[in-house]
């Protein structure tokens, strides 16, 4: 059994490191820990949504969660981090030992699909996970956007509204088509039941939208934690490409989140020029530079 700080207070568990020349304690957290941890998390809410939107819609424990929450604490029992291993990868680290400790926590589980984070420390992160020759399969930059108020009034798009069960025929195809296009790895095909389960999960939570009766734009909140609500997954048909049609959807849906939400957050890809023009036109700005590293 591995050695623990006096002030951790946390049980030790299978994948638990002890880091003595670093002198931090990385531990699996349980659901006792809930409260400190999104408090940890509420440091940076932009950057930390999505971990804390799982904490806050299954708990620190839950299958839901698709991995495992791990802490990483000093000698004084202080979180130098927090992480979850697992299909996703994330953490949020606030020194380097921390980091060091998460990616080998990471290389003892099972491999992850992939790992996502802030583009310079996610490098620094490859650098400690790649020591034993794993290889990454592809790998993307990504732009962290935020749109605050105020937000410029457009047309809205009524027929918008919030997804229903009837819909998830239209939802699944799409969003696996954008899985796809992102990662190489077409989730029908891969894990189709596991695929359905999730979409049909958002839909029933309210976090899906569409337009009433075809689906000419998507978008899913995926979470809304600490006053930051996270979207992904927005679409917008080929066929209205050029006609503002996208903008009036997101701002549209814009003006809706933020009158509850302090800010909202999105990825795009470093190439989609077109898309960030479009975030650009509805207000969003720059905040960070992100790296996604799919496992081969």
């Amino acid at each position: 059994m591995y050695r623990q700080t006096a002030t951790a207070r946390i049980s030790t568990s299978p994948l638990s490191v002890r880091h003595t020349e670093t002198e931090v304690v990385s531990l699996q957290l349980t659901h006792e820990f809930e409260a400190e941890v999104l408090e940890f998390l509420s440091v940076r809410p932009m950057h930390t949504v999505v971990m804390a939107g799982f904490i806050r819609d299954h708990g620190l424990v839950s299958e839901l969660n698709r991995g495992t929450f791990y802490g990483c604490r000093n000698r004084q029992g202080i979180l130098e981090g927090v992480a979850l291993i697992g299909h996703g990868t994330l953490m949020e680290t606030r020194s380097d030992r921390a980091l060091q400790a998460f990616s080998d926590l990471t290389r003892q589980s099972a491999t992850p699909h992939l790992i996502m984070g802030e583009a310079e420390r996610i490098d620094e992160f490859w650098n400690y996970y790649s020591e034993d020759g794993q290889e990454m399969r592809l790998a993307c930059r990504e732009l962290l956007l935020e749109l605050r108020w105020p937000v410029q009034v457009r047309e809205e798009v009524l027929e918008l509204r919030v997804a229903t069960p009837d819909d998830i025929e239209l939802v699944l195809p799409v969003h696996a088509q954008m899985a796809f296009e992102k990662s190489g790895v077409n989730p029908q095909e891969k894990d189709p039941v596991g695929f359905r389960e999730r979409c049909a999960r958002r839909i029933a939570q309210g976090r899906s939208c569409v337009e009433e009766g075809k689906l000419t734009f998507k978008a899913e909140v995926v979470s809304d934690a600490t006053g930051t609500a996270y979207l992904e997954g927005v679409w917008a048909s080929p066929d209205k490409m050029g006609t503002g049609y996208g903008l009036r959807c997101i701002s549209h849906l814009a003006r809706n989140l933020l009158s509850y939400a302090r800010s909202i957050v999105l990825f795009v890809n470093e190439d989609n020029k077109k898309a960030q023009r479009c975030y650009q036109k509805a207000g969003f700005s720059l905040r960070a530079a992100y790296q996604t590293i799919f496992i081969k």
